[in-house]
């Protein structure tokens, strides 16, 4: 599957301050990443730190905060980590089944899907 980009509004924790970007979807990810400036820029809060493991197999540890989210007129409350500088942001699996959005890989899309409940 080719990489392709869609845009994601985060909004800040007292709904006054947001930024739109345009990220990165990454279904091998599992939860969405944005530059740490960009997060405390509309005052997302770190809860914790979590240990991610990178494509190179290399463990990173990084700050994770809850954010609200926005695509396509939907929001969302998805967890986010604070990433690094320059790295583009990336939309992951966790946001994704939270918007019920699945990956179209031939028009290079997000497209609406069903919730599974087994």
């Amino acid at each position: 599957m080719g990489a392709f980009s869609h845009p994601i509004t985060l909004i800040g924790a007292q709904d006054t301050q947001s930024e739109t970007l345009d990220a990165l979807v990454d279904t091998g990810a599992t939860f969405t990443s944005a530059p740490e400036a960009t997060l405390e820029r509309i005052g997302i809060r770190r809860e914790n730190q979590i240990r991610l493991r990178l494509a190179n197999g290399e463990v990173v540890e990084h700050a994770i905060g809850e954010v609200v989210a926005e695509m396509g007129g939907v929001r969302r409350t998805i967890i986010c980590i604070f990433g690094p500088e320059g790295v583009q942001a990336l939309i992951g699996a966790h946001t994704l089944e939270a918007f019920l959005l699945a990956v179209d890989p031939v028009e290079q899309r997000l497209i609406p899907t069903e919730a599974l409940w087994l």
